[in-house]
C-alpha cells in the first residue's frame, strides 16, 4: 500500500504529475486524430462532433479529463514553489549544470499558463460557442465546422492559436521524456529514441493543429 508520505513527497508528486501529464498527452493525439476529419469536409467533421456529444459517457470522460487536469496543475504549481523554496536566491550569474536542462524544462511554467489561458478561450469559443444547426443524412445536429471556421475567419485569431499550439507543442515535447526521467526509466540505450520521440510528437502536435487553423482561414 502507497503511504500517505509518498504523496506529499517531491519524487511521489512528480510521478503522480508524469502519469497525469501522460493521460492528457494520449487526449491531445486522440483530439488531433478526431479533428483531423475538418478536411473531409462539414459533414464528416459534424458527424465526429455529434457522435462524441451524443455519447451517453462523455459526461464521465469530461469528468475524468478535468479532474486529471486539475490534479496535474495543482501538482505543477506545488513542484514549482517547492523549488523557489528550495532555492530563495536568485543569483546574479547562473551556472548550467549541464544535467538535462533545456529552455523547454526551464520555461515549463510559463508554457503551462500559456495552455491554461487557451483552454479557457478554447472551451468559451467552441464548446460554447455559437449552435448552428444543420442536418446530416437526416440527422440535425449542431453545425460545428460552421464554429470553427467562422472563428478562424479572423487573422488574429488564427495567429494565436498558432502560437499557443506552438506552446502547447513546446510543453509536450519536454512533458513526454521527463514522464520516463521521474519514473526513473531513462536509459542510455532508449534515451535518445525517447528524446527523437518527444521532439516528434511535440512537431506533429504543434503543425497539426496549426494546420487546421490555417485551413479553417482560408474557408472563408
Amino acid at each position: 500500500m502507497v503511504s500517505q508520505n509518498y504523496f506529499m513527497s517531491s519524487i511521489g508528486k512528480k510521478q503522480i504529475m508524469a502519469l497525469t501529464g501522460l493521460g492528457l498527452l494520449g487526449f491531445t493525439a486522440t483530439h488531433l486524430l478526431g479533428n483531423v476529419l475538418i478536411f473531409f469536409g462539414p459533414d464528416a467533421f459534424n458527424l465526429y462532433g455529434h457522435t462524441l456529444t451524443s455519447n451517453p459517457l462523455l459526461i464521465v470522460a469530461e469528468l475524468g479529463l478535468a479532474g486529471m487536469f486539475v490534479l496535474h496543475l495543482v501538482l505543477a504549481a506545488l513542484t514549482v514553489v517547492e523549488n523557489k523554496r528550495a532555492r530563495p536566491i536568485n543569483y546574479y550569474v547562473k551556472t548550467r549544470t549541464g544535467r538535462g536542462e533545456t529552455l523547454a524544462s526551464k520555461t515549463m511554467p510559463l508554457t503551462g499558463f500559456i495552455i491554461l489561458i487557451f483552454i479557457i478561450l478554447h472551451l468559451w469559443n467552441f464548446k460554447y460557442g455559437s449552435n448552428y444547426e444543420t442536418t446530416v443524412d437526416g440527422v440535425a445536429m449542431r453545425d460545428l465546422f460552421r464554429t470553427v471556421v467562422e472563428y478562424f475567419a479572423s487573422p488574429l485569431y488564427v495567429a494565436w492559436y498558432v502560437f499557443a499550439m506552438f506552446t502547447l507543442g513546446f510543453h509536450t515535447s519536454h512533458g513526454f521524456q521527463s514522464t520516463f526521467q521521474s519514473w526513473g526509466l531513462r536509459h542510455p540505450k532508449y534515451t535518445p529514441a525517447i528524446d527523437m520521440m518527444s521532439i516528434a510528437y511535440g512537431v506533429v502536435v504543434a503543425v497539426g493543429f496549426s494546420t487546421m487553423a490555417i485551413y479553417c482561414h482560408f474557408q472563408n
